[in-house]
C-alpha cells in the first residue's frame, strides 16, 4: 500500500542533516520558554534566570531520560554498554526527564534564592505547552503510536484530516495516534492550569502538583494504547486492578496495545502515574488541613539571596497605604495645629511649675547615674 509519509529531514547542511524531531523539541522548548518569561515579569524573576534554568534543565532532563529508560530495558544493554550513549538511535522516557529536569531545579532555583515551589509552579503551563508540541515530533518519526486500527475509524469516528490519518499508516497498517491523544489532552490541561493560576484559592505548590496530577491521568489511559510500553512482570492482583482502571476505555471503542507477556505485564507507565495521581491528592489535602499551604500562589515572589533588591513587580498584589492628613478642628485653618498637639495643650495650660521640671531633670540625672 503506498502512503504519504513525511521526511524525518527537514533539511540537510553538507554532511550534516537537521530532523523535524529536533526542530519540533526545540520549538516546544522555546514556546514553554517564552510563556515562562512572561509569566516570571509579573513577579519580578528576570528573563535570565528562566533562560539559564532552561540551558541547564534540558541537558539535565536528556540524561534522565536515558537512564529512566535504561534501567527499565538493562537486559537490552548490559552486554553493549556503550550503546547506552547512543541516544540518537531512541530511547528516552518522559518521566525520566522530568525527574531530571526536577533535580536540576531544585540545585540552581535554591542556589539563586528562590523557592523551588514557587518557581515550579511558574513553569507547570509551560511544561505542558512543551509536551504538546513536542508530541509532533513522534509523529513525524512514527513513533510512540497505538495498536492497529480500521482506516475507518480514524477517518469516520475521529475525522482526522489526511495528513495524519497517511503518517499513521505504518508498513500497511493503521495505529491509533496516541501523540494527538496525548497532545490533546495537555493543550486542554493547559487552558485549565492558566485559568487556576489566577484564582485566590491556589496554594503555593498546588498548580506544580496538579500539572503531575493531570498529565498523569491521561497518560495513564493513554499509555495502555501504545504498543512500545515500559514494563515488568508484577503481581496478578496489580495487573487486575489497573485493567480494571482502564475499563472505561473499552465502552469507547479502545483497545489495549499488545504487550509481550515474556516482557511484563504491568506497564510502568501506567502503575507510575496511579501513585503520582494519589501522592498528589493527599499532599494537598493534608497541607489544607494542617494549615501549612498558607502563601498563595498571588502572593509576591522574595528572593533570599543577600543583596536581591525589590523589583516593582514583586508588590504586584499589595496596595499602598494610602496615608490621610490628620483632621484640623472645626474652626481652624489647615496650617493650624489641632487642639489635641502637646504644643497646644502646653500653650493653653501656660507654662509649668519650674520647680517640678527641676525636680524631674534631677530625677533623671540619679536613674542616669544608676544605670
Amino acid at each position: 500500500m503506498s502512503t504519504l509519509l513525511i521526511d524525518p529531514i527537514a533539511f540537510s547542511i553538507g554532511s550534516l542533516r537537521v530532523h523535524w524531531y529536533g526542530i519540533i523539541l526545540g520549538l516546544g522548548a522555546l514556546a514553554g520558554l517564552l510563556l515562562v518569561i512572561r509569566e516570571g515579569k509579573r513577579f519580578g524573576i528576570p528573563q535570565e534566570f528562566f533562560m539559564d534554568l532552561l540551558l541547564l534543565g534540558v541537558p539535565s532532563a536528556i540524561i534522565g531520560a536515558r537512564i529512566y529508560y535504561v534501567a527499565f530495558k538493562w537486559e537490552d544493554y548490559k552486554d553493549n554498554f556503550f550503546d547506552v550513549f547512543k541516544i540518537w538511535n531512541g530511547g528516552i522516557a518522559i518521566y525520566g526527564a522530568l525527574i531530571g529536569a526536577i533535580i536540576c531545579a531544585i540545585i540552581y532555583v535554591r542556589y539563586k534564592g528562590y523557592s523551588f515551589w514557587r518557581i515550579a509552579d511558574l513553569c507547570a503551563p509551560s511544561l505542558l505547552l512543551g509536551q504538546l508540541i513536542g508530541r509532533w515530533g513522534n509523529f513525524v518519526n512514527q513513533e510512540a503510536y497505538g495498536g492497529p486500527v480500521e482506516e475507518s475509524f480514524l477517518r469516520n469516528t475521529l475525522h482526522l484530516p489526511d495528513f495524519i490519518v497517511n503518517q499513521m499508516n505504518v508498513e500497511g497498517v493503521f495505529h491509533h495516534p496516541t501523540f494527538l491523544y496525548e497532545s490533546m489532552w495537555n493543550l486542554l490541561g493547559l487552558i485549565i492550569l492558566l485559568v487556576l493560576r489566577r484564582q485566590k484559592f491556589l496554594r503555593v505548590g498546588e498548580l506544580f502538583i496538579g500539572y503531575f496530577i493531570w498529565y498523569s491521568i491521561g497518560r495513564f489511559f493513554i499509555e495502555a494504547v501504545r504498543t512500545d510500553s515500559l514494563a515488568f512482570q508484577g503481581p496478578s492482583f496489580l495487573e487486575s486492578i489497573i485493567n480494571g482502571l482502564w475499563a472505561p476505555m473499552t465502552w469507547m471503542g479502545f483497545e489495549q496495545g499488545y504487550l509481550d507477556p515474556a516482557y511484563g505485564n504491568i506497564r510502568i507507565s501506567q502503575l507510575l502515574p496511579i501513585l503520582i495521581v494519589i501522592c498528589g491528592i493527599i499532599w494537598i489535602i493534608i497541607r489544607r488541613v494542617n494549615g501549612s499551604a498558607k502563601e498563595r500562589y498571588l502572593d509576591p515572589i522574595v528572593c533570599s539571596k543577600p543583596g536581591a533588591a525589590p523589583t516593582p513587580e514583586a508588590t504586584l498584589n499589595t496596595k499602598p497605604q494610602q496615608v490621610s492628613k490628620p483632621k484640623s478642628a472645626k474652626g481652624s485653618s489647615p496650617n493650624q495645629p489641632a487642639a489635641s498637639d502637646p504644643k497646644v495643650d502646653s500653650a493653653d495650660k501656660g507654662t509649668e511649675d519650674p520647680s517640678k521640671l527641676d525636680n524631674g531633670r534631677m530625677k533623671n540625672n540619679v536613674e542616669d547615674k544608676k544605670e
